[in-house]
Protein backbone atom coordinates (compact mmCIF):
# COMPACT_ATOMS: atom_id res chain seq x y z
CA UNK A 1 0.00 0.00 0.00
CA UNK A 2 1.31 3.47 -0.86
CA UNK A 3 2.59 5.74 1.91
CA UNK A 4 -0.14 7.95 3.33
CA UNK A 5 -2.97 5.54 2.50
CA UNK A 6 -5.98 5.92 4.76
CA UNK A 7 -8.83 3.61 5.70
CA UNK A 8 -11.97 5.71 6.19
CA UNK A 9 -14.99 4.00 7.74
CA UNK A 10 -17.97 4.41 5.39
CA UNK A 11 -20.59 2.31 7.20
CA UNK A 12 -20.89 -0.40 9.84
CA UNK A 13 -23.76 -2.82 10.33
CA UNK A 14 -24.18 -5.02 13.40
CA UNK A 15 -27.25 -7.18 13.07
CA UNK A 16 -29.77 -6.87 15.89
CA UNK A 17 -31.73 -9.76 14.40
CA UNK A 18 -31.16 -12.38 11.72
CA UNK A 19 -31.15 -11.01 8.15
CA UNK A 20 -31.16 -12.59 4.69
CA UNK A 21 -29.05 -9.81 3.17
CA UNK A 22 -26.81 -6.92 4.17
CA UNK A 23 -26.75 -3.93 1.82
CA UNK A 24 -24.34 -1.02 1.48
CA UNK A 25 -25.78 1.59 -0.90
CA UNK A 26 -25.03 5.12 -2.11
CA UNK A 27 -21.30 4.40 -1.95
CA UNK A 28 -19.34 7.53 -2.76
CA UNK A 29 -16.85 7.37 -5.63
CA UNK A 30 -14.30 9.45 -3.73
CA UNK A 31 -11.92 6.61 -2.81
CA UNK A 32 -9.65 4.39 -4.88
CA UNK A 33 -10.53 1.05 -3.26
CA UNK A 34 -13.08 -0.44 -0.87
CA UNK A 35 -12.39 -2.89 1.96
CA UNK A 36 -15.14 -4.88 3.64
CA UNK A 37 -14.35 -6.52 6.97
CA UNK A 38 -16.89 -9.06 8.18
CA UNK A 39 -17.25 -11.30 11.19
CA UNK A 40 -20.42 -13.29 10.72
CA UNK A 41 -22.23 -16.46 11.58
CA UNK A 42 -25.29 -18.09 10.04
CA UNK A 43 -28.58 -18.39 11.88
CA UNK A 44 -29.77 -21.80 10.64
CA UNK A 45 -28.48 -25.32 10.84
CA UNK A 46 -27.22 -25.87 7.30
CA UNK A 47 -23.86 -24.84 5.94
CA UNK A 48 -23.72 -22.37 3.09
CA UNK A 49 -21.55 -19.91 1.23
CA UNK A 50 -21.42 -16.11 1.25
CA UNK A 51 -21.96 -14.04 -1.89
CA UNK A 52 -21.83 -10.44 -3.09
CA UNK A 53 -23.55 -8.66 -5.97
CA UNK A 54 -22.58 -5.19 -7.15
CA UNK A 55 -25.05 -2.52 -8.30
CA UNK A 56 -27.92 -5.06 -8.31
CA UNK A 57 -26.26 -6.87 -11.24
CA UNK A 58 -27.81 -10.35 -11.51
CA UNK A 59 -26.26 -11.11 -14.91
CA UNK A 60 -23.63 -13.82 -15.45
CA UNK A 61 -20.79 -11.32 -14.95
CA UNK A 62 -18.92 -12.77 -11.96
CA UNK A 63 -16.00 -15.19 -11.81
CA UNK A 64 -13.52 -16.35 -9.20
CA UNK A 65 -10.52 -18.57 -8.61
CA UNK A 66 -9.78 -19.94 -5.16
CA UNK A 67 -7.21 -21.77 -3.06
CA UNK A 68 -8.32 -23.24 0.28
CA UNK A 69 -6.90 -25.45 2.96
CA UNK A 70 -8.05 -27.24 6.08
CA UNK A 71 -4.67 -27.97 7.69
CA UNK A 72 -4.14 -31.27 5.92
CA UNK A 73 -5.47 -30.87 2.37
CA UNK A 74 -5.33 -28.01 -0.14
CA UNK A 75 -8.19 -27.34 -2.56
CA UNK A 76 -8.51 -25.10 -5.60
CA UNK A 77 -11.11 -24.30 -8.19
CA UNK A 78 -12.58 -21.80 -10.60
CA UNK A 79 -16.06 -20.58 -11.50
CA UNK A 80 -17.02 -18.25 -14.32
CA UNK A 81 -20.21 -16.68 -15.67
CA UNK A 82 -21.89 -16.68 -12.26
CA UNK A 83 -24.77 -14.40 -11.20
CA UNK A 84 -23.00 -13.44 -7.95
CA UNK A 85 -19.46 -13.66 -6.58
CA UNK A 86 -18.69 -16.28 -3.95
CA UNK A 87 -16.73 -14.91 -0.99
CA UNK A 88 -16.05 -18.33 0.54
CA UNK A 89 -14.73 -21.57 -0.92
CA UNK A 90 -15.86 -23.77 1.95
CA UNK A 91 -19.52 -24.06 2.93
CA UNK A 92 -19.40 -21.91 6.03
CA UNK A 93 -19.83 -20.10 8.37
CA UNK A 94 -21.42 -22.76 10.46
CA UNK A 95 -23.92 -22.12 13.24
CA UNK A 96 -21.28 -22.53 15.92
CA UNK A 97 -18.23 -20.81 14.43
CA UNK A 98 -17.69 -17.48 12.75
CA UNK A 99 -16.28 -16.60 9.33
CA UNK A 100 -13.90 -13.67 9.50
CA UNK A 101 -13.16 -12.16 6.13
CA UNK A 102 -11.47 -9.28 4.36
CA UNK A 103 -12.81 -8.33 0.92
CA UNK A 104 -10.65 -5.82 -1.03
CA UNK A 105 -12.41 -4.29 -4.04
CA UNK A 106 -9.84 -2.60 -6.26
CA UNK A 107 -10.48 0.48 -8.42
CA UNK A 108 -14.20 0.31 -7.58
CA UNK A 109 -14.91 3.86 -8.78
CA UNK A 110 -13.06 3.52 -12.10
CA UNK A 111 -15.62 3.55 -14.92
CA UNK A 112 -13.31 2.15 -17.61
CA UNK A 113 -12.10 -1.19 -16.20
CA UNK A 114 -13.51 -4.44 -14.83
CA UNK A 115 -13.37 -4.76 -11.02
CA UNK A 116 -10.92 -7.11 -9.30
CA UNK A 117 -11.67 -8.43 -5.81
CA UNK A 118 -9.22 -10.08 -3.39
CA UNK A 119 -10.78 -12.12 -0.58
CA UNK A 120 -9.11 -13.67 2.45
CA UNK A 121 -11.16 -15.52 5.01
CA UNK A 122 -11.07 -18.13 7.69
CA UNK A 123 -13.21 -20.22 9.95
CA UNK A 124 -11.28 -21.79 12.82
CA UNK A 125 -13.30 -25.02 12.64
CA UNK A 126 -13.11 -25.49 8.87
CA UNK A 127 -10.23 -23.80 7.05
CA UNK A 128 -8.87 -20.78 5.24
CA UNK A 129 -9.54 -19.25 1.81
CA UNK A 130 -7.70 -17.05 -0.65
CA UNK A 131 -9.91 -15.98 -3.57
CA UNK A 132 -9.49 -13.70 -6.57
CA UNK A 133 -12.75 -12.49 -8.08
CA UNK A 134 -13.70 -10.46 -11.13
CA UNK A 135 -16.85 -8.49 -11.86
CA UNK A 136 -17.01 -8.01 -15.62
CA UNK A 137 -18.48 -4.51 -15.65
CA UNK A 138 -16.96 -1.09 -16.21
CA UNK A 139 -19.58 0.60 -14.03
CA UNK A 140 -18.39 2.30 -10.86
CA UNK A 141 -19.60 0.36 -7.82
CA UNK A 142 -22.25 2.31 -5.90
CA UNK A 143 -23.85 -0.53 -3.94
CA UNK A 144 -23.18 -4.06 -2.78
CA UNK A 145 -25.48 -6.71 -1.37
CA UNK A 146 -24.19 -9.61 0.73
CA UNK A 147 -26.23 -12.81 0.91
CA UNK A 148 -25.96 -16.46 1.88
CA UNK A 149 -26.78 -19.60 -0.05
CA UNK A 150 -28.65 -21.08 2.96
CA UNK A 151 -30.27 -19.48 6.01
CA UNK A 152 -29.65 -15.93 7.25
CA UNK A 153 -26.86 -13.97 8.80
CA UNK A 154 -27.24 -14.38 12.58
CA UNK A 155 -27.81 -11.71 15.20
CA UNK A 156 -24.49 -10.11 16.14
CA UNK A 157 -22.85 -10.51 12.72
CA UNK A 158 -20.81 -7.41 11.87
CA UNK A 159 -19.94 -5.79 8.53
CA UNK A 160 -17.77 -2.68 8.14
CA UNK A 161 -17.09 -1.00 4.80
CA UNK A 162 -14.00 1.21 4.47
CA UNK A 163 -12.86 3.52 1.68
CA UNK A 164 -9.15 3.66 0.92
CA UNK A 165 -7.61 6.90 -0.24
CA UNK A 166 -4.48 6.75 -2.40
CA UNK A 167 -4.26 2.97 -2.57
Amino acid sequence: MAAGSTYTPIATTTLGSAAATVTFSSISGSYTDLVLITDNIQSGGTQGNLFVQFNSDTGSNYSRTWLSGDGSTAYSGRESSQTKMGLTAYSYPQTTTRWAGLVHIQNYSNATTYKSVLIRGNNSAVGVDAIVGLWRSTSAITSLVLSRSNDNFATGSTFTLYGISAA
